[in-house]
């Protein structure tokens, strides 16, 4: 039951048990729960630090409740044993690094390289316990900045649609006229357009469907602010995947800080002001092309943990049997 991520809930439907109890029995007597030398602090904070690696991953999740904890994980356990380095309540700066400082120095200048998002309190946490560690900025956490930005402008859009529409059937209702909107080609009016032009603004358009393609032509006819807004977007991400080197790479995000500011989209404005906040540790990412995928990757496989579980009723135990398969 320790290295297995299967709730007693199961086992007792499997062999005819209750769960209730088996769990019960489980957590008193079973499992070394009470001997457990993080039992008083785990829902604070949890540490192993000799699973400290030379890459590491630092990202946050909801337990339970909304709940947010910060997880350090160890890159070369891929998501495995002793995967769990750090788990921490919160995600203030103080209190991370309230718990990594607890790791003796020379360990913690052994590490090399840390991936994370932009929040600036985990910058601020890594930067200061791990000074021999290149911060590492997801990429995808900067293109998703970019497709929000296009989501904005697409929202925007299809909010004016919707309020000229009401106007259009007040105007219709004051005149005794039947109103009709105006259908595309492809069946759609244009509130629908824009409402159903979501996930094909997200995708490459070698990647549309025939039905995305003829939606996205009618879609940028109308709005070509949008086509220009999605192809900064495009932009960007390839950016990370034709470049090969730091270098080639900050000419082209130099020529894209130039198109963004030619369009004039105050969103992409934003966009650009993160990334070149931020440039050094993106670009970062052209040094071992490493991203925080493990770290979103154990973040599903905590939540999946949880609903075998049943939710969080006791998160000291729950912390616990977290620790024995991951930890």
């Amino acid at each position: 039951m320790d290295n297995h991520p299967i709730s007693c809930h199961l086992l007792g439907r499997l062999y005819g048990l209750d769960g209730k109890r088996l769990q019960a029995q489980y957590k008193d007597f079973l499992s070394d729960f009470h001997g457990w030398d993080q039992k008083e602090h785990a829902d604070e904070w949890m540490l192993f630090a000799d699973n400290l690696g030379p890459s590491l991953s630092i990202d946050e999740t909801a337990l339970t409740n909304g709940e947010l904890y910060t997880i350090v994980t160890n890159k070369e356990a891929h998501g495995g044993k002793k995967a769990i380095v750090a788990m921490i309540k919160g995600t203030q700066a103080t209190q991370i690094m309230a718990v990594l400082e607890r790791i003796p120095l020379r360990k913690r200048n052994q590490v090399r390289e840390v991936t994370m998002d932009m929040a600036a309190n985990m910058i601020k946490a890594i930067r200061r316990c791990f000074m021999n560690a290149e911060r590492v900025i997801d990429r995808f956490h900067v293109q998703k900045l970019a497709y929000d930005a296009v989501q904005e402008l697409r929202i925007k859009y299809r909010w004016e649609a919707l309020e000229a529409e009401h106007k259009a059937i007040e105007t219709a209702k004051k005149d005794k006229k039947l109103y009709e909107p105006e259908v595309f080609d492809n069946g759609d009016t244009l509130k629908q357009l824009l409402a159903r032009s979501r996930y094909l603004l997200f995708k490459h358009h070698t990647k549309w469907t025939l039905s995305q393609k003829q939606r996205a032509d009618l879609l940028f006819l109308k709005y070509p602010l949008l086509y220009k807004a999605y192809n900064l977007s495009i932009r960007l991400g390839k950016l990370f995947t034709i470049c090969k080197s730091k270098q080639q790479a900050f000419k082209r995000l130099a020529i894209w800080y130039n198109d963004v500011e030619e369009v004039g989209l105050d969103a992409f404005k934003t966009v650009a002001r993160s990334v070149q906040t931020h440039y050094e540790s993106i670009l970062n990412f052209f040094n071992n092309r490493s991203t925080n995928a493990s770290a979103e990757s154990f973040n599903a496989k905590i939540k999946a943990f949880r609903a075998t579980s049943r939710g969080v009723r006791d998160t000291t135990f729950f912390l616990f049997r977290l620790a024995k398969i991951y930890a």
